[in-house]
């Protein structure tokens, strides 16, 4: 598939707050993710610089096509955001319109924007209209339980420029309960002539060709990808190896920006949901959710993976 002129594959690492680090995304990368995106970014820090934005917006030598997703309710700052010099390495920006995070929504970003189908079409045009690069867009199916406006939003979206739509197939509302609407996905894919990814609930070789069948151009990874960033090898029919040094990769990437003592907070999840499926497990929890040392965190992962695999 083609996202403007930037030839891609089909299977992607969607961008999660607080989640998608460089390191993960690096590691991502390894197992065969084609495209990985920095998580979202508020369009105002972009412009204010700061050290924090600075920070997530690093990239890993291995992300061959860059992807920045940003945030915001004006066209305007959105607009200027698209040409700030701190995105000048990425390739292709996306605008968020789907995040349903209630701190996001009060602030009248994220799925608040499905409210307000105006404001979208003008901060896609004057996003498109900032920059030769692509914009693409990510949306959920509706903001209320019973609203479905995916296909409307989709045309308004390609009518003002953007390049892709990614759908997750859940209203705000459901936030992530219920089940994916498969069906809307399907009649996005049918109303645009622009690339469309599917997102929402795969987790596997089932639930990912369920998404395929819908037509959609590329699938995108969330959820299905905590503490299984081998899963893009898994769905491409590729063998696993030695996951507990891709776990030390995904550490030591880190290192390079954070100390230690920050990656024992912020990695503290990420290391439970490495163990989370693993039978047997339980007793390391409670030792990973305690421990205030790197190095130690990662001998029990180690001690962890070497005994279960």
């Amino acid at each position: 598939m083609k996202i403007k002129d930037i030839e891609v594959g089909n299977l992607f690492l969607a961008p999660m707050a607080g989640v998608s680090d460089v390191g993960f995304r690096k590691v991502c990368k390894m197992f065969g993710a084609d495209l990985t995106y920095v998580e979202m970014i508020n369009a105002n820090a972009l412009l204010h610089e700061n050290r924090h934005t600075k920070k997530l917006l690093e990239t890993a030598d291995n992300e061959n096509i860059k992807v920045v997703q940003i945030f915001g309710h004006d066209p305007l700052i959105l607009a200027k955001a698209v040409q700030s010099p701190l995105l000048e390495k990425f390739d292709i920006i996306d605008i968020n319109f789907g995040c349903p995070a209630p701190k996001i929504v009060k602030n009248g970003d994220g799925s608040a924007l499905l409210k307000h189908l105006d404001t979208i079409a003008s901060i896609c045009k004057s996003c498109t209209s900032a920059t030769k690069k692509p914009v693409t867009a990510k949306i959920r199916i509706g903001f209320d339980a019973d609203e479905n406006i995916a296909a409307e939003v989709a045309k308004i979206c390609e009518e003002n420029g953007i390049s892709a739509i990614t759908v997750h197939g859940r209203t705000r509302a459901q936030m992530y309960s219920g089940t994916v609407d498969y069906e809307t996905i399907k009649k996005v894919k049918q109303s645009v002539s622009i690339p469309v990814i599917g997102n929402g609930d795969v987790v596997d070789a089932e639930s990912y060709k369920k998404m395929l069948d819908t037509g959609v151009d590329g699938v995108m990874i969330g959820r299905g990808a905590l503490g299984r960033p081998w899963i893009f090898a898994e769905l491409k029919g590729k063998n696993v190896e030695d996951k507990f040094e891709a776990i030390k990769c995904h550490v030591d990437t880190l290192r390079k920006y954070y100390t230690d003592e920050e990656l024992c907070i912020t990695l503290r999840k990420h290391f439970l949901w490495y163990i989370r499926d693993i039978p047997g497990a339980a007793k390391y929890r409670l030792m990973l959710a305690t421990t205030k040392n790197l190095d130690e965190s990662l001998n029990i992962l180690k001690e962890v993976y070497l005994s279960k695999h």
